[in-house]
């Protein structure tokens, strides 16, 4: 949630200060948003000049050009997403103090802005917003008025403040400086020639560098033109990782499509076969990215616990049929959200696999922390280099999917799917639940996916036009049993946040147990069917239930594998998939009801990267 970029730099024809903000802006609106606004510095203001507009980023740029902004040497930029205070012009961000001399814009929430809001109108400052903002631009404003320092200011509100936080701030008297600081919110530097940047990702300055810095938790940046300092809430000089981003701006762009979400559909043979390269070391054993635990310590687990959210929550339940199947180690899955508020038994012997797209998630990182707090080791899988979740884990594998704009997941998912596969082996292997040999065997088996998710992809042709037929429906139900299971919810979830419709997922097994009541005529049912090669009672007990929800006058779409002909007698429809092995058939079945989702929504004119009401990521619990 929210967009945050900052820039400090010199005029050049090719690299505006406001135009850097403004296209830094635009790459992040994936992030989800309400509002927008800029504010500039420059040597030749005696104050901030600012611009905000509720809305998408088109009404702050009419804005601009209907009113221009002087030219700035230092810049900062905010998409925001309301939590405190409507979305509107006076709530949008950035908010100023000293008399319009202070600029600040906030990605999070301050849990106790309330009481400093008070204090500070005991005080006689006039708050013009209802926002939790506001209340630490004043703040800051005041302690810049102690030091005279800019950043040693920041430090001081940091200490004071409550909650998640990004802070950003420039001050008319500092034109050539921006100084920043995070508190459990995302906030990254880009290293530039005689410039330098701050983002909410890397996507904001992704168009002019490559080279990045990571921010640790509580830490305050300060950038000049050629300069990077970095400092804890202590005081203490720190030194940040460096790292170079490994995908340009090109990949964040829509390159022809008519959607991010159509793009990144058709990137994910591409986004598994970079989740798999790589992975094993000179021996053909398979290594994780990061390894901060003994193995001594890994063979000893004896419960692996995956947390999540939404989507990736149901990577993780296809990953605890992989795990245990593979290393016959009891896997549980939980939501992020619920799990330190239950309770749950964590010992040192258990294992948390956090699964996370932006790494930013924080619900699964106030997880990730409650559990190393039992004592627990964290393995997590995440998509964005130099978030905190991985630097927090002792483990981590990174899936390579490359930037995902649309705010509903398709290629991090099954990305994500890939890697919990690479983790099980790792696991057989570790633990010798499985022979060399039989683990390069899988391999193998998991390397032929790609070819066999484009091979679905372009398939497609038939799901399109059932989806376009479908554009009315206001119901779709989707079973499945075993794997297909968590796909039944992930299709229904990609529905929900597309198309704006009732759609659920159920266990097929449960449907005699009150879900077929939903079933009436031409209520249509997509049924992810199991191979009838190796589960013949799975698959026989599928055919079943398409016969019964039929019966019922259900109109049945199934997704089944190449060459069951049984399947055929039964359903009205068949999206066919290349046969793989039952463990890795959710590389390719969730790829018609993907395709589905964003192919009704789009024919009903509805946003397809932008769905409403959502954010690509969910910084605030």
């Amino acid at each position: 949630m929210c967009g945050i970029v900052g820039y400090v730099g010199p005029q050049k024809p090719s690299t505006k200060p406001l135009d850097v903000v403004l296209e830094g802006l635009g790459r992040l609106e994936y992030r989800g948003y309400d509002s927008a606004g800029v504010a500039l510095a420059a040597p030749e203001l005696d104050s901030i000049a600012q611009a905000k507009k509720s809305g998408k980023l088109v009404n702050l740029k009419e804005e601009l050009a209907a009113r221009p902004l002087a030219q700035a040497t230092a810049a900062i930029g905010h998409t925001r997403w309301a939590t405190h205070g409507g979305p509107s012009d006076v709530n949008a961000h950035p908010h100023l103090a000293l008399d319009g001399k202070l600029a600040v814009i906030h990605n999070g929430i301050i849990e106790n802005f309330f009481h400093i809001r008070r204090e500070l109108e005991e005080q006689g400052v006039t708050f013009t917003s209802e926002t939790d903002t506001e209340a630490a631009a004043h703040l800051l404003g005041i302690e810049y008025q102690k030091s005279g320092d800019l950043t040693e200011a920041m430090r001081n509100v940091a200490r004071q403040l409550h909650g998640t936080f990004t802070l950003l701030a420039v001050h008319a008297d500092h034109p050539d400086t921006v100084v920043g600081a995070r508190h459990d919110s995302p906030l990254v530097v880009g290293i530039g020639d005689g410039e330098n940047f701050l983002g909410s990702d890397v996507a904001a300055f992704i168009a002019h560098t490559r080279e990045a810095l990571e921010l640790g938790q509580d830490e305050i940046v300060t950038i000049t033109p050629d300069a990077v300092h970095v400092i804890n809430f202590d005081g203490e000089t720190v030194e940040p990782k460096h790292y170079t981003v490994d995908w340009d701006a090109a990949a964040a762009e829509k390159g022809g499509y008519w959607s991010f979400m159509a793009k990144e559909i058709d990137d994910q043979p591409q986004a598994v076969a970079d989740t798999l390269l790589g992975r094993t070391n000179e021996k053909g054993d398979l290594v994780l990215d990061d390894l901060r635990i003994d193995e001594s310590v890994l063979r000893t687990i004896d419960k692996i616990i995956v947390i999540a959210c939404g989507t990736a929550a149901y990577a993780g339940h296809v990953a605890k049929y992989a795990i245990e199947h593979w290393c016959r180690i009891p896997v549980e899955v939980e939501l992020a959200h619920e799990f330190r508020y239950r309770d749950p038994i964590v010992t040192p012997r258990t294992l948390v696999v956090a699964i996370s797209q932006s790494g930013e998630t924080m619900d699964t990182l106030m997880a990730v922390r409650h559990a190393q707090e039992q004592g627990a080791k964290v393995i997590s899988i995440v998509n964005t280099h130099g978030s905190t979740i991985p630097r927090e884990s002792d483990a981590v594998l990174y899936t390579h999917a490359g930037p995902e704009v649309a705010v509903a997941s398709t290629k991090a998912f099954v990305s994500q799917i890939a890697a919990a596969y690479l983790l099980g082996l790792y696991f057989a292997q570790l633990r010798g639940n499985k022979f060399r040999d039989e683990i390069q065997a899988i391999l193998a088996e998991l390397r032929d996916m790609p070819a066999k998710i484009t091979e679905t992809l372009n398939r497609s042709g038939r799901v399109k036009e059932i989806a376009r037929w479908m554009a009315d429906t206001s119901s779709v139900l989707f079973l499945g049993r075993h794997v297909g299971y968590p796909i039944a919810l992930e299709g229904a979830l990609k529905l929900k946040e597309l198309a704006y419709i009732h759609a659920e997922g159920f266990a097929a097994g449960e449907l005699k147990h009150g879900p077929i009541a939903l079933i009436e005529p031409g209520q249509p049912v997509f049924v992810i069917v199991p191979s009838p090669r190796g589960r013949d009672s799975l698959h026989s007990k599928v055919i079943s239930n398409i016969q019964e929800i039929r019966a019922r006058g259900a109109r049945t779409l199934a997704i089944a594998e190449d060459g069951d002909t049984q399947v055929e007698a039964f359903a009205d429809e068949v999206f066919w998939v290349p046969q793989c092995p039952t463990l890795m058939s959710p590389l390719l079945t969730i790829i018609p009801l993907q395709i589905f989702a964003a192919e009704l929504a789009h024919a009903k004119g509805l946003d397809v990267d932008q769905p409403r009401n959502l954010a690509k990521s969910v910084t605030v619990e």
